[in-house]
């Protein structure tokens, strides 16, 4: 069990129980308040259950972390390629074909049953063994994804991630040949009002930006370097097809090329730039295509 201790300044007066601890812990609200509800934590020795009750000066909080409890889920033997691991983060290449998260139809088998086989000192995010996914890749999107390994790191990669300050980069082949070397989408993602399991460009749905570069002109596609600064669900395939070029092997929101086969999603994470948690020194890391990709690129070449 951990221990939180600190004691409340001047400054601090009049502050929220769940936000000192946010500031003193490192940890999120949502778990802060999770755990003071749990009755976790203290004020002058005495247990406090309302996440915001209004401190005092001079006032000592305590707050005890309880260990992390195993999580639901299996862990599973499943091959991983673990690119680069230490005691905050694990950084995986993840191959097409495999699902992130458990849920209901891919109870097992997932990314996240392989992460607790393999990883070393995973000390769990909110409260369970279990990694911290910062981002998610789509089932049939291969390559880079970055796991936190505790709470620290997951709020502070999560932080980065909504300051866009987490640079991530993508391959993808699209349809058709572009008027223009790169541009940038801007266009609102939202739920599709009519399909559920789709999302759509609409008018009122959140903020979503790409940005993308022509690599190469293929036959009848482009091979692209797209920059994500926004992280919508299926985001690069919904702004692709809203430009009128659909990525190749996208079977929700693509089109079939006229002359060659696709066996997969033409959309690969190929860098990803962080601050580490811990050190604070920024880290990049590159992973290449994969041999069925550069199989359908030479095959349009």
């Amino acid at each position: 069990m951990e221990r939180i201790q600190a004691k409340v300044d001047s400054e601090s007066a009049g502050t929220r129980l769940d936000q000192f601890l946010v500031r003193h812990s490192g940890l999120t609200r949502s778990r802060c308040v999770q755990l003071i509800e749990e009755g976790h934590a203290a004020i002058d020795g005495e247990g406090v259950l309302k996440a915001g009750h209004r401190l005092k000066d001079a006032q000592e909080v305590v707050l005890n972390i309880p260990d992390a409890r195993p999580a639901q889920v299996i862990a599973q033997d499943i091959p991983i390629a673990i690119l680069y691991q230490d005691a905050d983060i694990a950084v995986i290449d993840k191959p097409c074909g495999m699902v992130v998260h458990p849920a209901a139809g891919n109870e097992d088998g997932t990314l996240v049953n392989a992460l607790l086989y393999h990883l070393d000192g995973l000390s769990g995010i909110g409260g369970e063994l279990r990694p911290g996914i910062v981002h998610r890749l789509d089932k049939d999107t291969s390559g880079l994804l970055i796991v936190a390994k505790n709470d620290r790191a997951h709020l502070s990669l999560c932080e980065q991630f909504k300051a866009r300050t987490m640079e991530k980069h993508y391959l993808a082949v699209a349809l058709g040949r572009f008027s223009q070397e790169s541009g940038r989408i801007d266009a609102p993602i939202a739920r599709h009002p009519v399909d559920r399991k789709r999302m759509a460009v609409v008018a009122d749905g959140r903020e979503s930006h790409t940005e993308y570069r022509v690599i190469e002109s293929l036959k009848g596609a482009s091979y692209l370097d797209v920059h994500l600064l926004t992280g919508r669900t299926h985001q690069i395939r919904v702004h692709m097809q809203h430009i009128g070029h659909p990525l190749l092997g996208d079977a929700i929101y693509g089109a079939k090329h006229p002359t060659v086969k696709i066996p997969r999603l033409m959309l690969h994470a190929h860098t990803l730039r962080i601050t580490h948690p811990s050190s604070g020194k920024i880290m990049e890391f590159c992973v290449p295509v994969p041999d069925d990709f550069l199989n359908v690129l030479q095959k349009l070449r």
